[in-house]
């Protein structure tokens, strides 16, 4: 993306894009995903192929008294395991970037309940269904469960804040409502979701379509399957056990605009409210 005149070549996520979608993707029917419903796929629990971290090494002893020892790296709360292996095809399509910063920049913060519940105490919240919007408000982004539902979350010091269980699936949604294509760049816990590399805003993303809504269900294996993203321990975590876990427990999402016309809300509005007679003073001699 170092150019933005160079084109460059996006994945397209098809299992969720909604309707406008639809005349797309030709999938075998034999492995077509569930039927959507509010532009969510729902899916069926698959058997669950849980990551356990290594084996602590034996507490040392003194006579017949075993000294409880934690291991030095053992941290609460959740990270995000490289779950079992999910169909979500993809196919390529051109975009070109309209600049190389983002258009928007979403961040989501999870945790278990308890960590959860703490902080929404702390600062005067209520744990409820939780959808960021961002940008303009024209951009809804949530962790939603295997069932489609919004997880329960809480926006407190301007942090949004989602719950999640240990073992859960879940998945990453992008709702778009504007009449324009965008990029969309996404980390779990620092790590790209599709290379599973050290995540940047300058990788490549996947097209939300007008109207449409992404679904990203996992890390990328290959084209046509993604390992799901599901709540685990941090140890177990996918980050913890490749680059390290300093970033668990965040979600990410850079947005990119298409190089043109982007008619956005605010954009909407604004041209909604041009004034024909900007000027109502007299004339003022020149300088």
């Amino acid at each position: 993306m170092s150019s933005l005149r160079r084109t460059s070549l996006l994945l397209l996520l098809l299992a969720g894009c909604g309707a406008s979608m639809a005349g797309n993707a030709h999938q075998p029917a034999a492995t077509a995903p569930p039927t959507p419903y509010a532009g969510v796929p729902t899916a069926a629990d698959p058997a669950h192929a849980s990551v356990h971290a290594p084996a602590p090494a034996p507490s040392p002893s003194r006579g017949d008294v075993a000294i409880d020892r934690p291991a030095p790296d053992e941290r609460p709360g959740l990270g995000t395991t490289w779950g079992e292996s999910i169909w979500s095809p993809v196919t390529t399509r051109p975009f070109e970037r309209s600049t190389p910063s983002p258009w928007a920049i979403a961040a989501i913060h999870y945790n278990d309940e308890d960590g959860v519940r703490a902080h929404a105490a702390h600062v005067g919240g209520t744990i409820a269904p939780l959808e960021a919007f961002v940008g303009d408000g024209s951009i809804g982004v949530s962790l939603v469960g295997d069932g489609g539902d919004l997880l329960p979350g809480v926006r407190a010091a301007g942090r949004n804040l989602v719950v999640g269980a240990d073992g859960d699936r879940y998945r990453l949604v992008v709702r778009n409502a504007t009449s324009a294509r965008f990029e969309v760049v996404a980390s779990v816990d620092g790590l790209d979701v599709i290379d599973g590399q050290p995540a940047s805003p300058e990788r490549r993303g996947y097209i939300v379509d007008p109207y449409g809504v992404l679904v990203i269900d996992g890390f990328r294996q290959t084209e046509s399957e993604v390992a799901a993203f599901r709540f685990g321990k941090v140890a177990a975590s996918y980050a913890a056990r490749t680059s390290g876990d300093a970033n668990v427990g965040v979600v990410g999402i850079a947005i990119f605009a298409e190089k043109g016309a982007v008619w956005t809300r605010a954009e909407l509005e604004r041209r909604d409210q041009a004034d024909p007679f900007p000027a109502r003073t007299y004339a003022t001699p020149p300088r």
